[in-house]
């Protein structure tokens, strides 16, 4: 059975790619969801949301750059 967490993330710190793989370090408080819960539940405010789609698109951009252009 999967465990469900309510994930309330404050902040991004950083974020990398490698070998397929993004990683990001966030400050994010983490807890066992209400039991029944059916999935885990991921929270931040609109300016949080409004870095990550930035972040995202900036490792995003790295990737495609890395690629050949057959490959895009």
């Amino acid at each position: 059975m999967m465990k469900t967490h309510d994930i309330e993330v404050q902040r991004f710190k950083s974020m990398a790619h490698a070998r397929g793989l993004i990683e990001m370090q966030v400050d994010a408080s983490v807890v066992a969801a209400a039991p029944g819960a059916a999935t885990t539940t991921l929270r931040m405010t609109e300016d949080t949301a409004r870095v990550l789609q930035a972040l995202l698109r900036h490792q995003l951009a790295e990737v495609d750059k890395r690629k050949g252009r057959s490959q895009r």
